[in-house]
C-alpha cells in the first residue's frame, strides 16, 4: 500500500474503531449509538475523519470527514438496537412503539391475550308470574266444570303465544275431612287441569307440572260454605324463561 493511501485509510479504521465500539449490538436496545439515531453517528463520523485527516492536510480533512460520515451512518444503521425495549430488534419490529411490559410476537406487535378458562356466566333466575285461575270444584270433586274452561283456555292460548313459558297448576281443597284425604284430593284437582291443557289445548306435558297443597293454603274463611267454595279451587303460576 502506497503512503498516499496509508494516510487516507488510516483515518477511515480509527474512525470505524471508535464507531464501532459504540455501537456493538445489544439485545436490550441499550448500545450507545444504533439504527434508530444513525444521524448522530455520520456526525460524530464526519468529525473524527475530519479531525484526523487534518493531520495529513485540508484536502485529506475534507475527504476525511465526508468519508467518515458515510461510514458512520452505514455502521450506526446496520445495528439492532430495540428502542421500545421489548426483545424485538428495531428492524424487525413492525410495533416500534409497544407500551412497556407488553408481551409481544416474533414481529415486536401485540400478542392477543385469551382468559385462562371460559367466562361463567350464571344463569337468570326464571321469572314467575301468577295467572289467577277461576277453576273452582264441587265438595269432594275433582271434575273441571263448564265455567272453569274458559280460563284454562285463557291461560293455553298464553302459553302458545309464548313457547318459552312453562307452569305449575296449584290444587286446594277446603278444610273438611282429614289432611291425607285433602291432600290427594288437591293433586286431583291439579292434574285434572293439566290434563286439560295437554289433551284439549295441545300444550306439551313437559311443559306443565302439577302439585296439591290440600288444604294449607286457604284463601277464604272455612267456617261458612261460602268460603270453602272458594278454597275448592285451581290456581297457576307461569315461569318465563330468560
Amino acid at each position: 500500500m502506497s503512503t498516499r493511501h496509508a494516510r487516507v485509510v488510516l483515518p477511515l479504521l480509527l474512525v470505524s474503531s471508535v464507531l464501532s465500539g459504540c455501537v456493538t449490538t445489544s439485545s436490550t436496545g441499550d448500545a450507545p449509538l444504533n439504527q434508530g439515531n444513525w444521524p448522530l453517528c455520520s456526525a460524530i463520523g464526519g468529525l473524527a475523519g475530519g479531525g484526523l485527516g487534518a493531520i495529513e492536510s485540508s484536502t485529506a480533512a475534507a475527504g476525511g470527514a465526508l468519508a467518515g460520515a458515510v461510514i458512520g451512518g452505514l455502521i450506526c444503521y446496520a445495528q439492532d438496537g430495540d428502542e421500545d425495549g421489548d426483545g424485538v430488534f428495531d428492524r424487525r419490529d413492525r410495533c416500534p412503539h409497544t407500551p412497556s411490559g407488553m408481551s409481544v410476537g416474533h414481529n415486536g406487535c401485540p400478542l392477543k391475550v385469551y382468559p385462562d378458562s371460559p367466562a361463567v356466566v350464571e344463569a337468570e333466575p326464571l321469572e314467575v308470574v301468577r295467572v289467577e285461575l277461576d277453576v273452582k270444584f264441587d265438595f269432594d270433586k275433582s271434575v273441571v266444570k263448564p265455567d272453569g274452561q274458559a280460563d284454562i283456555r285463557s291461560l293455553a292460548d298464553f302459553m302458545k303465544q309464548y313457547p318459552q313459558t312453562n307452569t305449575v297448576v296449584e290444587g286446594h281443597t277446603d278444610s273438611i275431612g282429614t289432611d291425607a284425604y285433602n291432600q290427594g284430593l288437591s293433586e286431583r284437582r291439579a292434574n285434572a287441569v293439566r290434563d286439560v291443557l295437554v289433551r284439549q289445548h295441545g300444550i306439551d306435558m313437559g311443559r306443565v307440572s302439577a302439585v296439591g297443597y290440600g288444604e294449607t293454603r286457604p284463601v277464604a274463611d272455612n267456617d261458612s260454605e261460602a268460603g270453602r267454595a272458594i278454597n275448592r279451587r285451581v290456581e297457576a303460576e307461569v315461569e318465563v324463561q330468560p
